[in-house]
């Protein structure tokens, strides 16, 4: 199989005042093409410190970070943005829509610096990925005009777009209720099962249960790397939830 990531080594220090804070003591591991991996560890663990780098917003100290075979830690900012915006796709906890524009014009975002995409084509793809998480009613809407389940669609839309190598989701699910976190868990289980690379960093152990591998960071180190060999079903917990009430 093809390796997505592969860290070895990887260390991350801040200087705070005259103290060395060891964010990331010695990381290595590797996640390969296909694979849904969950990334957990309490606060201060180094899981943010850890997703920084992963999505090249970040530099280690030390340690190399390979991103689909290109070494990362010494390429210069501009070289490590077109990595990003070519391989990554992003999906946060609080959305990060533009607020008074459409989900068509959030979701064509990075495609505006693929000068290898025009305008009809950035379109075209825009709206293929808003139908892939079922928004093809919604092109138009604007941001504010759209529950949080939607706004979190656009947002996953948005990352798929570029058709990266990998999706980093960052408690993708943090913010919305059971129900809806159910069914964006169901659309990424979806895309995973379509040979979709998935890394989601996230505090809530639950979550564990429906990726392929789980991994937990204490004190910016691994403590524990397993394989999920019953993957629960984000769809069959979906439809145990008791209905909604109507208002």
């Amino acid at each position: 199989m093809n390796e997505i990531i592969k860290v070895e080594d990887l260390k991350r220090d801040f200087v705070v005042g005259e103290e060395t804070v060891h964010a990331l003591r010695d990381l290595s591991f590797t996640i390969a093409e296909g694979e849904f991996v969950t990334i957990m560890g309490t606060s201060g663990s180094g899981k943010s410190t850890l997703l920084n780098i992963l999505g090249c917003l970040d530099i280690p100290t030390g340690g190399e970070y390979y991103l689909d075979g290109v070494p990362v830690r010494k390429m210069g900012k501009n070289d490590r943005a077109l990595l990003r915006n070519r391989k990554i796709g992003f999906v946060f906890q609080s959305y990060n829509l533009l607020p008074k524009t459409t989900a068509l014009e959030n979701v064509e975002l990075p495609l505006l610096y693929n000068k290898t995409v025009n305008a009809a084509q950035r379109k075209e793809k825009s709206q293929k990925a808003l139908e892939s998480v079922g928004l093809a009613d919604r092109v138009n809407h604007r941001s504010n005009q759209m529950s949080g389940g939607q706004q979190q669609r656009v947002a996953i839309a948005r990352a798929l777009v570029n058709d990266p190598v990998i999706i980093l989701a960052d408690e993708a699910t943090g913010n919305l209720d059971t129900r809806t976190s159910f069914e964006i868990l169901t659309l990424f289980q979806d895309f995973h099962a379509q040979g979709r690379t998935i890394l989601f960093v996230t505090h809530n152990h639950e979550i564990a249960r429906y990726g392929s591998r789980n991994i937990v960071l204490r004190d910016g180190r691994v403590i524990e790397d397993t394989r999920n060999k019953n993957i629960a079903s984000a769809k069959d917990t979906l439809a145990s939830l008791p209905a909604e009430e109507e208002e």
